[in-house]
């Protein structure tokens, strides 16, 4: 739908020729009008305050203020979307993971060479993402809660029978940050799909592991699936949950584009409805699109429980309101509820088994 009047941009970029370019790609839509360029974020505070944009894009590398401390005042201050324009560096991964787990919407990765032909290229991304950062739900950074102690499942529970399969895109990287770090050490394996580039997902799974009582890791081909296990579908990789006699297995492909992504979640989705079926449970994220809806509805149909994010705390809410409309779901939670909801099935279902 279009917007009556445009989205209005401020770019924060210490780079004259990055400024530029973004400001001469961003006009080229009627629906963007770029309000505002400046060089560092004392400036940017300045012209905030006297233009009021709808959506910023901010460079991490600046000088007087990197972007980091500048976003982190934005968020406590004035939340506002942010979408990040970064270097796709290791460095550069790591830092910009920590702008969307402060509360930056999305991201774009600045080509690592022939900048004016890259950008060019990135231009529909840029301004879908942009579109989309105007529309979205702004948060301000939480800390991660306390996972629970070790043996809170009670007697009884047997979490080598449970699989939980997730999947997220924009604003799942906070999402899953918070999800994940409640999780109590003894828990039920879990793979997850997040729409992520080749060189974010290993830092992203280095982080969770840092911040979580269970393990986390990047999903390796045939690698077992264990309790206790996170598994992040690694970037540009499709992530399938396999049978190997009495274990389950990662199964790791770089397969065809599946609802226009790799990884996808409906990859993942499906193959946890083939060979964990209602022994499963299926947890669909904020993120903008539809990927995951096919495979989240094969799930149900096999028994699994099925969850989606509530539309109160979702950063987009695309993929489960998609979800929601196929019948996809189950039940619709706000995402601090989520924890405990796979918990409490869980640990129902797997005594239930047991007796």
């Amino acid at each position: 739908m279009t917007r009556s009047k445009p989205i209005k941009v401020l770019i924060v970029d210490d780079s004259a020729l990055m400024r530029h370019m973004l400001t001469q790609l961003l006009s080229t839509d009627p629906e963007i009008q770029v309000v505002g360029a400046a060089p560092h974020p004392l400036i940017a505070r300045t012209m905030i305050k006297e233009l009021s944009p709808d959506v910023l894009t901010l460079d991490i590398e600046m000088p007087r203020m990197d972007g980091l401390s500048f976003l982190e005042k934005i968020m406590a201050l004035r939340p506002m979307p942010v979408v990040m324009v970064s270097s796709l560096t290791q460095s550069g991964a790591e830092a910009t993971l920590r702008a969307l787990e402060i509360g930056a919407v999305d991201f774009i990765g600045k080509p690592q060479s022939d900048l004016s032909t890259g950008m060019g290229a990135l231009r529909d991304e840029l301004i879908e993402k942009l579109k989309m950062a105007a529309t979205a739900r702004t948060r301000s950074f939480r800390a991660p809660t306390t996972a629970p102690a070790a043996g809170g499942w009670g007697a009884g529970f047997r979490s080598s029978e449970k699989i939980i399969a997730i999947g997220a895109s924009t604003g799942g990287v906070e999402a899953l940050r918070e999800l994940i770090c409640v999780l109590p050490p003894d828990g039920p394996a879990v793979l997850v799909t997040q729409h992520m580039p080749a060189q974010f997902t290993q830092s992203f799974a280095n982080r969770l592991n840092g911040l979580a009582a269970v393990t986390v890791s990047e999903a390796a081909d045939g690698v077992r699936v264990l309790p206790g296990h996170v598994y992040i579908a690694p970037g540009n990789f499709h992530l399938e949950l396999k049978r190997s006699g009495a274990d389950y297995l990662c199964g790791v492909s770089q397969g065809a584009l599946v609802s226009g992504h790799r990884p996808s979640v409906d990859v993942l989705f499906g193959s946890v409805a083939r060979v964990a079926a209602d022994n499963a449970v299926g947890v669909i994220l904020t993120g903008m699109g539809r990927d995951g809806v096919n495979g989240l509805l094969a799930m149900r149909n096999a028994g699994a429980m099925t969850i989606g994010e509530d539309e109160t705390t979702c950063v987009v809410y695309g993929m489960p309101k998609a979800a929601h409309d196929a019948g996809a779901t189950q039940i619709e939670l706000p995402l601090h509820k989520i924890p405990a909801e796979i918990l409490s099935h869980c640990r129902m279902t797997g005594r239930a088994q047991r007796i």
